[in-house]
């Protein structure tokens, strides 16, 4: 499989950007997700935790997601495509 670093760097850097983050006052953490990104969320006690632990989270999902062949969702016009290479 072949993806490009850059395109991978310039997509986390897209879905970051639709980053929501809330705080959860019964528990008093930090929650993050990006929306359309189904399992990429992250709990801590701060917020610029949280965005840390979501980056890297991000991250993983993205590297699952080429492993395995899953197609992922395009952002902002930002795609990873996987192509394999024999």
């Amino acid at each position: 499989m072949l993806v490009g670093v850059g395109v991978i760097r310039e997509y986390i850097e897209a879905a970051m950007k639709k980053a929501r983050y809330e705080f959860l006052p019964e528990s008093q953490v930090f929650y993050g997700e990006i929306p359309g990104l189904n399992g990429v969320y992250a709990y801590a006690d701060s917020l610029e935790e949280c965005k840390k632990e979501l980056e890297e989270v991000l991250e993983e999902w993205i590297l699952i997601r080429v492993s395995r062949s899953f197609q992922i969702p395009e952002v902002d016009g930002v795609k990873i495509v996987i192509s394999k290479v024999a």
